[in-house]
């Protein structure tokens, strides 16, 4: 289980709506009890690829979010990206770059304007499981 604020949950929403057409993505950090990942804090980077299917995250700014989260004393949890027109299911492409099963990959769809939709997977193996989303 995964769990993220509502003012995360909607800062996300917001950043990805103000990115679009494009993809947007960033990373997410927090504190692990157990299985249970609790999200402290949302990083917003950029889309080198400017594209609608695809994103890489740019890596001086990663670098940066990670020395932010070692310096406020939380752990990677995984990465986000929005689908700006599919649903917030694993592309083929998300499962190729997808490597690390300690992560946690989270989609926003934003097929439907209206009512954003964000779900979480994790790899086991070559297969990726749904994660349950709690939003507080």
């Amino acid at each position: 289980m995964i769990t993220i604020s509502a003012g995360d949950f909607e800062k996300i929403v917001q950043h990805a709506r103000s990115e679009l057409p494009e993809e947007a993505c960033g990373l997410i950090a927090g504190v692990r009890e157990g299985e249970n990942r609790i999200i402290k804090k949302v990083y917003f980077l950029t889309n080198l690829d400017h594209s609608n299917e695809h994103f890489s995250l740019d890596q001086k700014e990663q670098l940066n979010a990670v020395k932010d989260m070692r310096a406020k004393g939380l752990v990677p949890l995984g990465n986000w990206h929005s689908h700006p027109e599919t649903p917030a299911r694993m592309s083929q492409e998300d499962k190729r770059l997808a490597y690390d099963k300690q992560a946690s990959y989270m989609i926003l769809s934003l097929m439907d304007k209206e009512n954003p939709v964000l779900h979480s997977f994790r790899r086991s193996g070559d297969e990726f499981s749904p994660e349950e989303v709690v939003i507080k």
